[in-house]
């Protein structure tokens, strides 16, 4: 990889850590859990994309590389999940 492609490559990944940065900082709580479903939907499209890299036989390293991928963002899925339903219960009514 050069020079040449390198940098607007890095360019987006600090814009977009930094963008990432500034609109998590500012979430206020009541929005939170709403936020948390859509990005366990984003995540479940990353589960796609780790399943169809990993899938694919261009070499054993990408391979090994789409299952870390599926491990890490079916984690993120599940994790989320799991979060989710916790906090939607604090606001549940107890049975009396």
């Amino acid at each position: 990889m050069d020079y040449a492609t390198l940098m607007p490559e890095l360019y987006v990944f600090i814009l977009a850590a930094f963008v990432g940065y500034m609109v998590i900082t500012r979430v206020p709580p009541l929005l939170h859990t709403p936020l948390m479903s859509a990005t366990n939907a984003i995540s479940a499209i990353s589960v796609v994309g780790a399943i169809l890299v990993a899938g694919s036989t261009r070499h054993p390293v990408t391979t090994a590389l789409g299952v870390a991928a599926v491990a890490a963002a079916m984690s993120n899925v599940v994790g989320g999940f799991i979060l989710t339903d916790r906090m939607l219960k604090m606001f549940k009514k107890e049975k009396r």
